[in-house]
Order: C-alpha cells, then structure tokens, then sequence
C-alpha cells in the first residue's frame, strides 16, 4: 500500500468539515482586498495627492513599520501597500489552522488511530491537510487576481500568488510543528508566534530603510511578500523564495512524519510537578490556559507600545488629508486627530481581544469533546464550578490583555495614562458579549459552538472595514463595539456600557444553564 493511499477521500472529508471556515477566512480576506481600490480613491483621487502620500512615506518610518513602504502611486500599487502585509497574515493563519485541524487535532482526539487502522498511507492524512490549505489558498489567489485585474493583470497575478505563497509557507511551517509538539492548541500557538516574529521583522526592517532593502525585512516571508512589488514592476522571481521555502518545509514535514507514530510527537509535554497544587477546577483551568493567556498579553502589550509610539507619525500623515481624518474619525469618535487616532487603535485591539475571549471558552467544548472533561466530572466537581473556572480565565484574561495593551499604549505614546487605561478597559462589556454568545452556544447546541468563530469574524470584519467603506450606521451597530464611547476624547456613556455588561451576563447565564440541562458528549 502506498504511503499516499486515501488522500483522495480525505482531501474531501477535510473540505467537508470546513466548509463554513474555509469560505469565511478567504471570503473576509477577499472582501478586505478587493474593497480597498475605491476607498484608496476616495482618499486619494488625484496624482497630486499620491505623490504627496509618497512624499509623506519616505520620511515617516512609523507608518512604514505599520503598513510597509510603497513603490508607485497606482491604486493597485497602494492596495498592495495598505493591505498587503495584513492579507497576507490572514492567509497565514488561515492555511495555518487548516493543517492542524486535519493533523494534531485529529491525532490528539483519537480520531487519527481510527482513520489509520483502514486502508489509509502513512502520509495520507499531512498530505490531505497541505492540499486543503493549498485549495484555500488557490482560491484566495484566484479571487483576489480575479478581482484587482482592473488595476493591472500583472500586478493583480502576483498580489494573488504572493498571498496565496504566504499561506503555503506558514502551512508547511504548521505541519514540522505538529509533528514536533503533542497538542494541537501548542502547534497553533508556536505557528502563530512564529508568523508574529514576521511581522515583527519586516516591521523593525522598514522601519530603518525606505524601500524595503532592509536584511531584516528579506528575513520575513511577509516582507517577501511587499518585495514582490505588485503594481510595481514585479519582482517576479520572489515567488521562488515561497515555493523553496514551502517545498524544503514539506519536506521536512514528511520526513518527521514518517518516523513518529500515531499520537507521538518529537518534543513530549514535560510531566507535571509531584505535587499537584490546591486542586481546584479554576485551578486546573488556570494551568491548561496560561500559555495561551502569557501570550495573548505578550502580544497585546508589544502591539500597545508599537501603536502608542506611531500615533504622531499616523496624525501628521493623516491630519493634510480630509476623507483619511474622516475614516480615522469614524473609528474613533470625534476628538482631535491624536485621541481619534488613538480611539480607533484601541478598538481595533478591543476586536481582536474577542478573538481571544472565544478562543478560551471554546477551550470547554475542546475539553468536553476530546473526553477530558469526562474524569473531572466523574469527581466532586459540578459542571457549573468546572466551566466557571474557564469562564473566569476567558474573561478575567480579557480584562488583563486589554490591561496590559493600555499599558503598552503608554510606555509607547508617554503620555497620560488615565485616559489611555480607561479607553482599553471600556472595550471590555463588547468583548464579554462576544464572550457570552459563545458561552451560549456551547451551553445550548454544543455542535453549533464553533459558529462563535464566525460571530467573532462578523464583528472583526464590521469595525475594520465598515468605517473604509462609509457603511450605515446600523450595519455599524450590528457590532457590539458600535455602542462604545469612542475614548479617549470622547464623552463617556455609562448606559450603553451598562447594557451590554448586563446582556454579556445574560448570556453567560443562559449558556450555563443550558450546560446544566443537556447531556455531556460522548
């Protein structure tokens, strides 16, 4: 029997379980490319204005660390630049999650041994997962050059192979990791940081040199990805670097593959301590989520100091140019440019921390799916005091990220930090009712929890795209983020903050109770 037996048929089973998220990454990224050309023209519509926005970029290194340097005035040009290096992190998680859903995921739960013992290749299942990364990513390319052919065929075609050889690259690198580590949500986690040390790279790299010549920049696959220079006179031999890079990591992939077995891994999870602890289900909660929670504060605070310090460089940038101050308004609120600016930073941290927030209660259903939750229950230990444990890190760990990005927000501005500290932690009853719905439904209709993913990316996509696009303000308000007060600068309103703290804990209650009635899965 060949080692590539079945890859067929589980290619199929993959793209059958991700049918809902396969389309709702690539979608959301899609929509986030292809609506940037007529907003870019809205903000600058004449080749005066991008020249000067050219002029601007050479001397203000902050933006350049945001964004990435840009290479031509061309909208397709400035599209590339503005959304580039966000679509193609996107791209990466996206191909990322995908290969350890149909890998470690698979081995951890058990499922895998079952899949193994029919006529199935050894590498059948790693195969199946890279070719359904490598779909995801394809259709991402197509729709993508499909869409920005209007501004540049060329140009269009290499944006589109470079986001979709950004996603093979962090989906070959996911695939060496969940050969190496024996959990799925430390494969993800190490893969993810990996791509954050990217970002990181390319930003340091364009930070110090104009034109994206930096070593540190050509380290970075995501600064492969702006060296393109789509709409630019296309750099196109740089697709060579994602198809060597992605080639060698296969390689490795297989290679590692073939020499564990079934469940294994080359870096085993180290035993705990003799000595257990207080045993405690917020205890045990605590230990099985504080890697996860030490980096999402890690993360959060490196990104308040980055954000806080390019906050005069983004107002001078803005402040000549009337429809960017009004989208930077619209995110946050109407104050002066700096608090405006500031305001919308902090939001968008606020929506990215319910990601974190739905992560962790998730974490519930994980525990109650893989069969581990089964042995706790089976003890002293009801089912409230066991969710409430997770339910106390997911939502007492958001407070401490947004606490910490504040924080962040201050050693990088250096300004006063009252304002700041309470503008991150008005953030808070939002993402708790992202939280909440999550919690529900996982307590109610427990197949139906991992939809919270898609709540989560509805409320992403509103407040990062709605304001670009001038949406009405009641597609704005469908999120929960749209009935904040727009701190700092603004004018604080406690009623709508009362409002959805109450309405997260509603839903908090009503998922517990619905946890308290139904059965456990089995």
């Amino acid at each position: 029997m060949s080692t590539l037996t079945g890859t067929g048929v589980l290619v199929r089973f993959a793209l059958r379980r991700d049918r809902v998220l396969i389309p709702l990454w690539v979608g959301v990224n899609t929509l986030m490319v292809l609506t940037m050309p007529n907003t870019l023209k809205s903000l600058y519509g004449t080749p005066a204005d991008r020249a000067d926005l050219l002029r601007q970029l050479d001397t203000n290194a902050s933006l350049r660390a945001l964004i990435g340097p840009v290479f031509d005035d061309s909208l397709g040009a400035l599209t590339a630049w503005r959304v580039g290096v966000y679509a193609g992190a996107l791209a990466a998680v996206t191909a990322l999650l995908i290969v350890v859903r149909h890998t470690r995921d698979e081995e951890e739960s058990g499922r895998q041994e079952l899949i193994a013992s029919g006529a199935v290749g050894r590498r059948a299942s790693l195969t199946a997962a890279l070719l359904a990364a490598g779909i995801a990513s394809a259709v991402l390319a197509l729709l993508v050059a499909g869409g920005l052919a209007g501004q540049g065929a060329a140009g269009a075609l290499a944006f589109g192979l470079g986001l979709a050889g950004a996603g093979m690259v962090f989906a070959t690198m996911a695939a060496i990791v969940a050969q190496l580590t024996e959990s799925a949500r430390l494969a993800r986690g190490l893969t993810a940081a990996v791509l954050g040390a990217a970002f990181v790279l390319r930003a340091a790299g364009d930070s110090a040199t104009d034109g994206g010549t930096s070593v540190l920049t050509w380290v970075s696959p995501l600064g492969w990805l702006e060296n393109l220079r789509a709409f630019a006179d296309e750099r196109w031999w740089v697709l060579g670097l994602f198809a060597g890079a992605a080639a060698v990591q296969a390689a490795v992939a297989y290679r590692l593959a073939g020499r564990r077995d079934v469940g294994m891994s080359f870096l085993p999870a180290r035993p705990g301590p003799a000595d257990g602890g207080p045993a405690s289900a917020g205890a045990l909660a605590l230990r099985l989520q504080r890697g996860a929670v030490l980096g999402w504060s890690v993360g959060f605070f490196l990104a308040g100091v980055v954000y806080g310090g390019l906050t005069d460089g983004a107002a001078d940038l803005v402040g000549d140019n009337a429809k960017a101050r009004e989208i930077v308004e619209r995110m946050g609120g109407q104050s002066a440019l700096t608090d405006a600016f500031l305001a919308a930073m902090i939001g968008m941290l606020g929506l990215i921390a319910s990601l974190y927030v739905v992560a962790s209660v998730l974490r519930l259903h994980a525990e109650e799916t893989s069969g581990r939750a089964e042995p706790v229950l089976a003890n002293a230990v009801g089912r409230l005091r066991w969710a409430g444990g997770h339910l106390l890190v997911a939502f007492g760990g958001a407070a401490l990220i947004m606490l910490l990005a504040g924080l962040g927000f201050v050693v990088g501005y250096g300004k006063e930090a009252g304002p700041v500290l309470a503008a991150c932690l008005v953030q808070l009853p939002a993402v708790w009712v992202v939280g909440g719905l999550a919690v529900l439904l996982y307590g109610t209709a427990p197949r139906l929890a991992p939809a919270a993913w898609g709540v989560a990316g509805a409320v992403l996509l509103i407040g990062w795209i709605g304001p670009a696009l001038d949406a009405p303000q009641f597609v704005l308000d469908l999120s929960p983020f749209g009935h904040l007060p727009k701190l700092p600068g603004g004018t604080m309103s406690w009623g709508p903050v009362a409002v959805l703290g109450a309405l997260a804990g509603a839903l908090v209650a009503g998922g517990l109770a619905g946890l308290r009635r139904r059965d456990m899965i089995t």
